[in-house]
């Protein structure tokens, strides 16, 4: 064999050896991507809060990447989290509930209309009467979802936000007490809890207006009741007045046990202390 032939074939099995060693690298590294995506997938599904992270940074990352190509300002969250609904899109009953709330409390029927479907919804879910929650509502704010009260009960349900804050964690934090569904979860769970503890709707509501161990809540349940057998009517199809009183600002406070010592006559000593 000549010098020109072995070298002939000492450079194709360089060249083989070379290609094989590539080969395997390159499965080597397809084999190590399939295991990294396959663990990665793995702790997406045990961790649901690692998932939740990665959305949010990639929304994040999109935002940033609309804003650049098209000079745009935009909020994904925000459209997702849209707070209004088209009230002949809800059910007929439902749909004249919005409507007269609208009327009644001089709000635009958008954002009412959303506040009703979430009742409905929220009230299927934990048993409550949708209505008796619209009532709580329109008698506590109006159905102003900024309100506030001298002892800073807030929002659409005034639920007092220092007291209540554990419940708003899963909603973004205690400024969260302004959004209106948000406010909405957690003063329906406020009621149910005050209703459970008192044994009755009417019991319940005294409990919420923070005079559970009072001889009076000062009128409180009676307008919450009025306003609930009006809204009964009103979803029954049924003409109904508008006339009540102008909405009470009030503090929700979390529901005391059955054991707990009376509280002072003065309401306000009361809630202070609560």
């Amino acid at each position: 064999m000549t010098a020109s032939n072995n070298m002939n074939f000492s450079l194709r099995q360089t060249l083989a050896a070379v290609t094989k060693g590539i080969f395997q690298l390159t499965h080597n590294s397809f084999a190590l991507i399939g295991l990294a995506v396959l663990f990665a997938a793995m702790a997406l599904v045990a961790r649901p809060e690692l998932r939740q992270i990665g959305e949010i940074k990639l929304f994040t990352w999109l935002q940033e990447r609309q804003q650049e190509v098209s000079g745009m300002v935009s909020d994904l969250v925000a459209i997702d989290r849209a707070t209004a609904a088209d009230p002949k899109e809800l059910p007929k009953q439902q749909a004249a509930v919005a409507f007269w709330l609208s009327k009644k409390y001089r709000v635009a029927p958008e954002p009412i209309s959303a506040l009703v479907s979430e009742a409905y919804e929220i009230g299927a879910r934990v048993k409550l009467d949708p209505t008796l929650i619209l009532a709580v509502m329109a008698v506590e704010s109006g159905f102003n979802p900024f309100a506030q009260s001298s002892v800073g009960a807030q929002g659409l349900m005034q639920v007092m936000t220092k007291i209540h804050s554990d419940k708003y964690q899963n909603f973004g934090g205690k400024f969260a007490a302004f959004d209106p569904l948000a406010n909405l979860h957690v003063g329906v769970k406020v009621l149910q809890d005050c209703i459970r503890v008192a044994g009755s709707v009417e019991g319940g509501l005294k409990y919420y207006v923070g005079a559970g161990n009072m001889e009076t809540d000062g009128g409180y349940a009676s307008k919450v009741m009025a306003e609930y057998a009006r809204l009964q009517q009103v979803a029954q199809g049924r003409a109904t007045p508008r006339t009540s009183p102008a909405p009470t600002l009030t503090k929700v406070i979390a529901p005391a046990e059955p054991e707990a010592p009376a509280a002072t006559p003065d309401k306000a000593a009361a809630l202070a202390m609560s």
